[in-house]
């Protein structure tokens, strides 16, 4: 055989059997982009605060920053207290303590829910609504928004149906009169059983955007997980998984509500809590519903509040630490904080598990990007994960750019390329 020819491949099978087998498959292959489409790439909050909606205002953002910078300085100056109290190393405490307060002074808030539900004890809730939906225009106008607001609802059962459907055409008729829905906007629909209560919101988000000429599919919300029928329905399949398909590819994400599940099982008021065999259960099963759906999966939060003497302080500070350190190692990198005395751990807690693996995971997708050998093999699937996990960390915060350059060589559009298509700007449909 001469230089530069190929040696001849034998085979054994028509070109008609691989067309036939491709032409059998291809109703599976649809189903798979359409069900499957993967993460949307988009920044995800590492939580969300609650704020009724008769006390949200135009300080809240910055009230909470200022709170929770100011427990700070009371219950832990400097980084060697805080280290003594979360247990940091001392080579994460400086660094870890100088980036908390620099995000409560920058960005305090990446996510708020002005709550219309549980939370909400107004006297006016079409007024109160109206103005949350002034105030948030006028916060992204100014430069002054979170990342991401919007309201939560009340639920679609019979008794508060009626309320909940008018709160939320009072609220997006009032963002559209003062400029149109922003980026950020999120919807949160609660205590969701049946999936055919998340069909009826998505009529109603199909209704208000053909009255008033927007793009299908623009308004997308969020399902909020809080009673065991949502997970496992009366035939024995998981409810959870056919919410997501109900939504007709409007969800953005399953949020776990601690307390109301917990009640919802008979588990009693003094073991409520995120890391319940019965939490673990259920977030579980939300996780494998929403893997590859494009779905977010958030983590509840703590009722134990970070108030009083000092000692009091950082004992909830010790819990929420741990609770979201939990979280974070079992991929939920959203949660819930409902008091501004919850920011300083958060940030701690999300600082903390982002810094301490950054070297490895630089050094490790470093390795898969330019083909180098190391101690660990890595895989296309582990390399979306480590630039993800990359990502994540400068999204929030815990990690900078350039040293994150610096180590992998590689650029944000280099990490966006290998942790998914389309990643970059905050939209309502992708939060």
């Amino acid at each position: 055989m001469g230089q530069g020819q190929q040696e001849k491949v034998a085979t054994s099978l028509a070109g008609a059997v691989s067309e036939g087998i491709s032409a059998s498959l291809v109703s599976v292959d649809e189903e798979l982009a359409r069900r499957y489409p993967g993460d949307p790439g988009t920044r995800q909050p590492v939580h969300t605060v609650y704020v009724p909606g008769e006390v949200f205002d135009a300080g809240t953002i910055r009230s909470w920053g200022d709170q929770a910078l100011a427990m700070l300085d009371e219950h832990a100056p400097d980084a060697a207290s805080l280290a003594a109290v979360l247990g940091l190393s001392d080579e994460l405490a400086d660094d870890v303590h100088a980036r908390v307060r620099a995000k409560l002074e920058r960005e305090p808030i990446e996510d708020l829910r002005v709550d219309f539900e549980d939370g909400y004890g107004g006297k006016d809730e079409d007024a109160d609504a109206a103005r949350a939906a002034r105030l948030i225009s006028e916060a992204y106008a100014q430069g002054t928004a979170a990342p991401y607001m919007g309201i939560r609802m009340k639920c679609m059962e019979a008794a508060v149906r009626d309320r909940g459907i008018r709160t939320t055409d009072v609220f997006l008729t009032g963002l559209m009169e003062r400029g149109g829905l922003p980026e950020g906007l999120a919807l949160t629909l609660p205590k969701v059983t049946y999936a055919e209560q998340v069909s009826a919101f998505v009529r109603l988000v199909e209704a208000f955007e053909k009255a008033h000429g927007l793009d299908a599919g623009r308004l997308g919300f969020e399902i909020q997980i809080e009673t065991s029928q949502a997970i496992l329905a009366a035939d024995g399949t998981a409810t959870v998984a056919r919410m997501i398909d109900a939504a007709e590819g409007r969800a953005t994400g399953l949020h776990y509500g601690t307390f109301d599940y917990s009640a919802c099982l008979g588990v009693s008021a003094a073991y409520q809590a995120s890391d319940h065999p019965a939490a673990d259960h259920a977030k579980a099963i939300m996780q494998v519903a929403a893997a590859g759906t494009g779905v977010r999966v958030s983590d509840g939060s703590t009722n134990v509040l970070p108030v009083g003497p000092t000692e009091k302080v950082h004992d909830a500070w010790r819990l929420h630490y741990g609770l979201t350190r939990r979280a974070l190692a079992r991929a939920y990198y959203q949660g819930w904080d409902m008091h501004p005395g919850h920011l300083p751990t958060r940030y701690a807690a999300v600082f903390a598990f982002y810094r301490e693996g950054f070297e490895q995971a630089a050094k490790r997708l470093a390795a898969y990007a330019n083909h180098a050998g190391g101690d660990v093999m890595d895989e296309p699937a582990t390399a979306k994960a480590l630039s993800s996990y990359l990502l994540r960390g400068i999204d929030c915060g815990a990690l900078d750019t350039d040293e994150v350059a610096r180590l992998t060589g590689l650029s944000r559009a280099d990490l966006d390329g290998f942790a998914a298509p389309r990643r970059g700007d905050l939209t309502a449909t992708a939060h």
